[in-house]
């Protein structure tokens, strides 16, 4: 395994260039400098790719590596022009501390460990997710390449449906493949590397560090961000939800960047400080907008949070404008809330947890039934205590209570308004829902382990032990646990519905994975059988939906989810009988008349998985002629209509 990954060592080089050097150029034209620089340029990239990729489709010009190259080129320019009218001289390079080294050391550390982990459950480079979700977004990515457009109002053409559709992640992944003409697979699992083990440990580095006003505590955040399952090794697993995780790998960043607007207050004028906060808020609602629309209503919850004790505790101001400015944030915050609950489809999930055990879950980050995390649970613990009597940094005990409060509602009630109303932009998922957990978790758990290892140092300070010694120590005490409860915590998945783990890795194929040896087999060289025109067709609860990004030929559905019509009811239950029933041609015909059917099998019965009797079976049948077969899979000419 370790060589394979080396193997892939150049598209991971090229996927961290692309999510993080256009953010980079930019911010660093406009003035930003240190931490801030590298924990918010993925914020920066994601939201200039997004509305670059529009931008582009609207004029014709192909998605491709210059034309990116070329916009990355005017955004910089456009970033100097604005740094030199509103200077960033809060975020210019802080002075040095005696424990600066721990930022880059724990960095490192956290980095591996992220790396490794899901470099251990992916196992190959070339793995594809066995997952409903995966579907979709791989052969997405074949639709942008093919197309030459990752617009967010492009890219749910390649379904056959129309409107906005967060295209971030796909933009990215796809300025990848375009960079290195790597295969998808590799591309897709290079970018989701650089999310876990790049992004999001700076992020939440920054994040600490915004809080807390600590490097110290920022580098034990950026060890601990590799410690909980919830995030981001579950958005790994569960979906597969590459842009949810994306989107929230970007929330602590662009909360950061929040918090850290009055430091610049205080290096601006006010119109400037204004100007200042609205760009950058700008930017990472963009960003977050298109990366997946409702991690936009978590930033916006901690973001309110933080601004409601910032702006009630400013002296400076009448109370009555205060509570104006923090009155209607929040009903800002209420309207685009109710707004993307309306967007949804709302509700898929019901209540799964009872109203007692759900308080344990919390406590001790046993979401979902996860295997409690114990340790960090109890940093956590403390770092609650010790915020809590810091009156600038109370609002982080309210911003974990809040994102406590989504799972709870999530996992107990099962009242229509909250699941539809509350939890509608989450569709109710308790998994898209627990994930968020550690933006506050990991924060306070790194608050929490300063506060220990500081009262150690006040407790040996009469032995004159130094207190570099004792923070290096503390700093590879901390580091090594967590290798270690990484290493021997079970990576299962927890099926809430089913009341089950799955055991293995969801990327491991098999003969009887969802997509199975001989199926990837014989969809790899599909395109060797058929007509560049053809058009196939099968029972996607098989791997059959993986067909088109992996072959190129049109086959359908392009998605886990098959067309609710009565002619595919007729198509899915019948087509083997088509011979003996002509409706059933008729009903072809409503899906241009497919000349080729692949038999995977029946399918499964599962969330999101369906038994197609119809699309098995046919060998012997009077309308077929086996074109080929690899294993138990088989590509079959549909002869009996004539097209």
């Amino acid at each position: 395994m370790i060589l394979e990954w080396l193997g892939a060592a150049p598209v991971i080089l090229a996927a961290v260039l692309v999510v993080f050097l256009p953010g980079m150029l930019s911010l660093a034209a406009a003035g930003m400098r240190g931490l801030a620089l590298v924990a918010f340029a993925p914020v920066m990239t994601t939201a200039v790719a997004s509305l670059a990729a529009i931008a582009l489709s609207l004029l014709g010009i192909a998605w491709s590596a210059w034309s990116f190259a070329i916009v990355i080129v005017l955004i910089t320019a456009i970033a100097w022009f604005v740094g030199r009218l509103l200077p960033l001289r809060g975020q210019q390079t802080q002075a040095s501390t005696p424990h600066a080294w721990m930022l880059p050391t724990g960095l490192a550390i956290g980095m591996l460990i992220s790396f490794s982990r899901i470099a251990f459950y992916i196992s190959d480079p070339a793995a594809i997710s066995q997952t409903n979700d995966a579907v979709f977004h791989l052969n997405a990515l074949r639709y942008v390449q093919e197309t030459g457009s990752a617009s967010a109002f492009d890219l749910n053409a390649f379904i056959g449906a129309s409107g906005f559709y967060p295209a971030a992640w796909h933009a990215l992944a796809s300025q990848v493949a375009l960079v290195t003409g790597a295969g998808i697979p590799v591309v897709v699992n290079a970018v989701t590397i650089v999310i876990a083990a790049v992004v999001w440990p700076l992020g939440m580095a920054w994040l600490a560090r915004t809080i807390s006003g600590s490097t110290t505590v920022a580098a034990y955040a950026a060890v601990l961000s590799s410690a909980m399952q919830l995030f981001p090794l579950l958005l790994v697993q569960w979906g597969v939800l590459y842009p949810n995780a994306l989107s929230v790998a970007l929330i602590p960043a662009s909360v950061a960047v929040v918090v850290s607007l009055p430091s610049w207050s205080r290096a601006a004028r006010p119109a400037g400080s204004i100007a200042q906060a609205g760009i950058f808020i700008a930017i990472a609602l963009c960003a977050l907008v298109f990366a997946q629309t409702s991690s936009v209503l978590v930033f916006g919850l901690i973001s309110m949070i933080w601004f409601s004790w910032w702006m009630l505790a400013q002296t400076n101001r009448s109370m009555l404008v205060r509570w104006i400015a923090v009155i209607a944030g929040w009903l800002v915050l209420a309207a685009v809330w109710v707004a993307f609950s309306r967007s949804t489809g709302g509700s898929h999930w019901p209540p799964f947890r009872g109203k007692f055990e759900v308080w344990f879950d919390i406590v001790f980050n046993s979401q979902l039934r996860i295997p409690a995390a114990w340790g960090i649970s109890v940093l956590m613990l403390i770092g609650l205590v010790v915020v809590a009597l810091r009156a600038r940094q109370r609002w982080l005990v309210a911003a974990w209570l809040a994102l406590s409060a989504l799972y709870v509602l999530a996992a107990t009630f099962g009242i229509a308004i909250v699941r539809d109303g509350l939890l509608g932009p989450w569709y109710a998922d308790p998994y898209r829902i627990a994930a968020l957990a550690p933006i506050a978790v990991i924060p306070l758990a790194a608050v929490g382990f300063d506060a220990i290892v500081r009262a150690v140092i006040g407790r040996v300070r009469n032995k004159k032990s130094s207190a570099t010694a004792i923070i290096a120590a503390s700093l590879a005490i901390l580091s090594l646990a967590t290798v270690v409860v990484v290493a021997v915590r079970p990576v299962g998945m927890p099926d809430v519905i089913m009341n089950k783990f799955e055991e293995e890795s969801l990327y491991r194929e098999s003969a009887t994975s969802y997509l199975s040896f001989d199926e990837r087999k014989l969809l790899e060289s599909l395109d060797r059988f058929v007509d560049d025109d053809a058009t196939v067709i099968g029972n996607p609860s098989t791997g059959l939906a993986f067909g088109y990004f992996l072959s190129g030929v049109d086959v359908f559905p392009r998605t886990w989810s098959p067309p609710m019509t009565a002619q595919w009811q007729q198509i899915a239950t019948g087509l083997r009988d088509v011979a003996a029933d002509p409706a059933i041609c008729e009903a072809l015909a409503a899906y241009s008349n497919p000349e080729y059917v692949l038999d995977f099998g029946l399918g499964e019965t599962y969330a999101g998985r369906y038994e197609v009797p119809g699309m098995t079976g046919f060998a012997g049948q009077e309308g077929f002629e086996l074109i080929t077969e690899v294993g138990d899979a088989s590509l079959w000419r549909i002869t009996a209509c004539s097209h």
